[in-house]
């Protein structure tokens, strides 16, 4: 006879829970550690299913820092996006953040990752300075700018003069025709900072004519009080445009406000000789290059906003010049990335400069080259005097392949979600970031604030990467931003 069935309940197995066994004289615990997590590709991984989970964040580019979220590593920078990843359209950033929050870090770490793939950083205008001591660590060019530190003749075309006589036909038509343009930008930009308005169209009409008559006159490199002269001369090409009707009386009262806006750049005014000497130092291109104009104070709003404008134009000329050459296969290609700091000073300091910067900063992204501004908040952008300039401001942000902001106040959510698309979560993530620091009374000093670090980075309607950038040793030995007031005394 086979045994009967047992058709009564089965005895549940007893087992412990998620956090041990439970009960009196069990081993529960109320925490558990996070296990540790390591990286590696999926060759080196592919053992140890189930346990590996695939990575929801870019891995090309420069590593960035970690998701705030998930702890994995972020990497990103504009040209790499660009170029290798095809995240962005535009190899462009735009960086906004509150002070002492880390935008700088940020550039700086792009910078130095770029550096290491060939791209040479280029900083065109450093006020602080914040990007020097990591300029001069890479073997770099620091240029120095400021009253009586160093000059910048606005009317050096730099190696534009040089490329265009090595290249040919349309070529060097092209260049040479960029580099009288960015010459006439930047002379109605000076004029523009100095008077708070940009010049007359009949004004802009007469410089032009005047540069062109300079350059069939003049032998070598001009300078502003060779364009004054040409002026004075009244020759008939000049005259012709200026529209006096054959009276030299009528021209000399159509130029004299014009005559007297260009004698002012020459030395006796507020922007000093700075832009009215020959170039002190020519730049380079063949290496990392920072315009340190850390010298000028900041009460000298209107010499920093040209001093600024006038890195950015020559800089982009140079740089545009370069790549003439490698198009015609004259140089190798290079790849640059370039830095425009404290954008609001210039945007600022007078009607019609956002034309100017947009005019110079509009480079073609088939030419390896990579651009980040940077600014503080958007109310920057939207505190310009006309309605035409801010949409133009906006413009700028909006235009960006990305956009990386740091921690800001609530009432600039606003502002910013006009032009980047921000769910609600993530503007309440950047508002907690710009949480004032807490004292720490241990120290009897100020703690750092909670937000520094952080960021998030935006493109189009995607959702936001959170992410905390860390600096390794090596980096904080170049990134003291307040090294004036951290610097021992020398001892006696």
């Amino acid at each position: 006879m086979g045994k009967a069935k047992n058709t009564g309940p089965r005895p549940r197995l007893r087992r412990p829970g998620l956090r041990g066994w439970a009960g009196p004289g069990g081993g529960a615990w109320h925490y558990l550690d996070a296990p540790p997590e390591w990286r590696g590709t999926t060759v080196q991984v592919c053992g140890l299913w189930p346990y590996g989970a695939g990575s929801g964040t870019p891995m090309i580019g420069v590593p960035l820092g970690r998701d705030l979220s998930s702890g994995a590593t972020v990497c990103c920078d504009p040209i790499s996006w660009f170029q290798r990843a095809h995240l962005i359209s535009n190899p462009s950033l735009f960086v906004l953040g509150q002070p002492g929050l880390g935008k700088s870090t940020v550039i700086r770490r792009m910078a130095l990752g770029l550096a290491g793939y060939g791209v040479h950083p280029m900083v065109f205008g450093d006020l602080k300075p914040d990007y020097v001591d990591l300029v001069r660590a890479m073997g770099g060019q620091v240029i120095t700018l400021g009253r009586g530190r160093g000059y910048l003749n606005v009317l050096d075309p730099g190696e534009s003069r040089a490329a265009a006589e090595r290249l040919t036909g349309e070529a060097r038509r092209a260049l040479v025709a960029d580099a009288r343009g960015r010459r006439l930008h930047m002379v109605s930009a000076l004029i523009t900072i100095l008077r708070r308005e940009p010049p007359s169209d009949r004004e802009e009409t007469i410089l032009a004519a005047a540069l062109r008559v300079l350059d069939e006159r003049h032998d070598g490199t001009p300078v502003l009080g060779d364009l004054v002269e040409v002026l004075k001369a009244a020759p008939d090409t000049v005259r012709a445009v200026a529209l006096d009707r054959g009276d030299i009386h009528r021209y000399q009262k159509i130029t004299e406000e014009l005559e007297g806006s260009l004698t002012g750049l020459l030395g006796e005014g507020r922007l000093g000789e700075t832009f009215a000497q020959p170039t002190s130092e020519p730049m380079r291109l063949d290496r990392p290059v920072c315009f340190d104009v850390s010298s000028i104070d900041d009460s000298e709003e209107l010499l920093q906003a040209a001093a600024l404008l006038s890195c950015w134009s020559y800089g982009f000329g140079a740089v545009a010049a370069a790549q003439a050459l490698a198009d015609a296969g004259l140089e190798p290609q290079q790849h640059f990335f370039l830095v425009l700091d404290e954008l609001w000073r210039v945007l600022r300091a007078g009607r019609g400069l956002v034309d100017r910067v947009d005019a110079l900063t509009r480079l073609n992204r088939q030419r390896g080259v990579g651009m980040a501004m940077v600014t503080h908040t958007m109310k920057d952008l939207e505190s310009l005097p006309t309605e035409e300039d801010r949409m133009k401001a906006r413009g700028f942000v909006e235009r960006a392949g990305m956009v990386i902001t740091g921690g800001l106040p609530k009432e600039e959510m606003p502002r910013l979600t006009r032009v980047v698309d921000l769910s609600a979560i993530e503007q309440r993530i950047v508002t907690e970031w710009s949480t004032p620091p807490g004292w720490d009374t241990t120290a009897a000093a100020e703690a750092a604030p909670p937000g520094r670090g952080n960021f998030l980075i935006k493109v189009g309607g995607r959702p936001g990467i959170p992410l905390h950038v860390d600096l390794t040793r090596s980096e904080l030995d170049v990134n003291d931003t307040n090294r004036l007031w951290t610097r021992q005394p020398a001892a006696r």
